[in-house]
Order: C-alpha cells, then sequence, then structure tokens
C-alpha cells in the first residue's frame, strides 16, 4: 500500500473517531440538559471562556512557529497556524495526540517540504512543551496559593511549597541544559536534541500561558464559584490523569478528576459547557479546514501546493 494511502487512511480515521467520540460524549445527556446546563451560565462568563479558548489555541499555534525553528524549516505564520489548529482540534477529541494530531500534522507539513524525521522531531518538541507548560503552571499555582492549591491536589501546605519549588526548578534545569549542554538527552530510547536557550525559554512561556488560559476558560464557566489558583490546580491535576490514562480526549476522567477535586463548585453543567467550548466548538472547524486543504491538494496536486506561497 502507498504511503499517501496509509496517510489518507489515518486521516479518515481520526475524523470518524472524532465524530464518534462527540456522539458518545453528547449521547449521556439529553439536549434540553445540554442546553439548559449552558443557558445558566451568564452570557459574559460565556463570551470570556470562549476568547480565553481562543488565545489558547493561539497560543497552541506558537508551539509550531518555535518547533518549525526547532528544526530548521520556519514556515509562513499563516501555514503554521492551519496546521496547528487543524491537527490540534482533531487530536484534542481523539486523544494520543502523538498519533492523531501528529498524522494531521505530517499530512500539511510533509507536503510543505519537511521530511518524516525533522516531522517527529516536532511532534516530540511540542509535547515538551505541553510538559513545561503543565508542570511549570503547577509549580505557579503551588508557590502562589500553597494551602489552597495544595489542598486541590491533596498534600500540605509545606509539601506544596516544596513541590511548587521542584516544579519549577525543573524549567530552570532545562533552560541550564538547552545553554550549556550541546547534543542529545537521552533517557533509555528515548531522546531529544536540545533547542537554543532563547527557544527553551519561549517554550516554557508560551507552553505556560496557553494551560493558563485553558483554566481561565474553565474558572469563567464555573462562575466564580471557584478561585482561578484553584480552578487551576484542578485543571492540571485533571489534564495530567487525562494524559496518563490515554482515554481518547480525556473523555470522563477530565471531568471526573475536575469535579472530584473542585466538589460542588464544579456543577456537571459547567463541566459540559467547558467541553464544548474548548474541545466541540474547535473539532468542526478543524474538520472543515482539514476537508477544504484535501480538496485544495486534489485539485491543485501535491507539487503545485507544495510551491504556492501561501
Amino acid at each position: 500500500m502507498k504511503r499517501s494511502h496509509i496517510l489518507h487512511a489515518l486521516v479518515a480515521g481520526a475524523v470518524l473517531v472524532a465524530g464518534w467520540l462527540v456522539y458518545r460524549t453528547l449521547s449521556q445527556y439529553t439536549w434540553e440538559d445540554i442546553r439548559s446546563s449552558i443557558a445558566a451560565i451568564p452570557a459574559v462568563n460565556f463570551a470570556l471562556a470562549l476568547a480565553f479558548a481562543a488565545c489558547s489555541y493561539v497560543c497552541l499555534t506558537f508551539f509550531d512557529v518555535l518547533a518549525l525553528r526547532y528544526v530548521g524549516k520556519p514556515l509562513p505564520y499563516p501555514r503554521t497556524a492551519l496546521a496547528s489548529f487543524t491537527s490540534l482540534s482533531i487530536g484534542h477529541n481523539v486523544g494520543v495526540a502523538a498519533l492523531s494530531s501528529g498524522a494531521v500534522r505530517y499530512r500539511f507539513y510533509s507536503r510543505w517540504g519537511l521530511e518524516a524525521q525533522e516531522i517527529a522531531k516536532l511532534i516530540v518538541f511540542c509535547g515538551v512543551t505541553v510538559g513545561l507548560g503543565l508542570v511549570t503552571l503547577a509549580g505557579i499555582c503551588l508557590l502562589a496559593l500553597p494551602g489552597t492549591a495544595g489542598k486541590v491536589a491533596g498534600i500540605g501546605t509545606g509539601a506544596s511549597l516544596a513541590l511548587g519549588l521542584a516544579c519549577l526548578l525543573l524549567g530552570v534545569i532545562y533552560l541550564a541544559l538547552a545553554a550549556f549542554v550541546r547534543g542529545e538527552l537521552k533517557v533509555r530510547s528515548w531522546r531529544f536534541a536540545l533547542p537554543r536557550p532563547g527557544i527553551a525559554a519561549l517554550q516554557i512561556m508560551v507552553g505556560t500561558a496557553n494551560f493558563a488560559f485553558v483554566a481561565a476558560c474553565l474558572h469563567q464557566l464555573l462562575k466564580g464559584d471557584a478561585g482561578y489558583m484553584e480552578t487551576t490546580a484542578a485543571y492540571v491535576v485533571g489534564n495530567l490523569t487525562a494524559l496518563v490514562s490515554h482515554v481518547p480526549g480525556g473523555l470522563g476522567v477530565l471531568e471526573t478528576a475536575i469535579g472530584y477535586l473542585l466538589g460542588s463548585a464544579a456543577s456537571i453543567g459547567a463541566l459540559i459547557a467547558f467541553r464544548a467550548v474548548y474541545f466541540f466548538i474547535p473539532l468542526p472547524l478543524g474538520l472543515v479546514c482539514l476537508l477544504a486543504s484535501e480538496a485544495l491538494v486534489a485539485s491543485k496536486g501535491e507539487t503545485g501546493l507544495r510551491n504556492s506561497p501561501n
């Protein structure tokens, strides 16, 4: 089977799985449940949640911008933003981002001149950026409000401060390695070539800003029933739980973890609205972008699209 046929099958599979996941989640509730849960959220809060979700997706495009600089193949921002948004709007719902969003990224970047090895490095780089962002934001929460954030995480104030410092120290160590160590980090069979210090610093900044925006989106939908730092701590723990579980899109895992950590402050309506705003609304937009790009490829041909200036 030709490689192009395999890629088409992967993309089609991702689209079908994403659609099935949306159906499976929404089928747990009646349309009246969904409508009433969203209607209960003040319009201002809902609008702000949409704005913070949009800010997160903009931040995510800079994951790819930095990754392309890292592999030495920078592209015009519109192309990068298209590949990032399309792959992640689908990948967030399908789960196992390295495979789902990775397959879509490969579809875009391979036609724009990147080799398979370069795309693999780009995907790993973005994964490292995700980890750095989560760890750094967790450290900030634990140090800023050790009592509140520590309570959410199930630890005392002293342990919260110690863990917060450890989280931030990981970022400092990463920056130091990028500044003074050349070559690759090797952990068993896993290898990662360190970026330049400037790119490493931007990784931490953009990664942290992304998750701060996602937490702000959730906080708005909770209507102030929980503080921002408390919400952020719960989201970080919930997101880590979802990532470890490998459940597609963190379906049910994220909501269960946040609901457990925040208790009555996290109503089912707010959690349904959060999944709708951050996961389900971007999904059809991403699918439209993907299908439109595939149609453009079919009309122009791979070579013509690769040579197109836009």
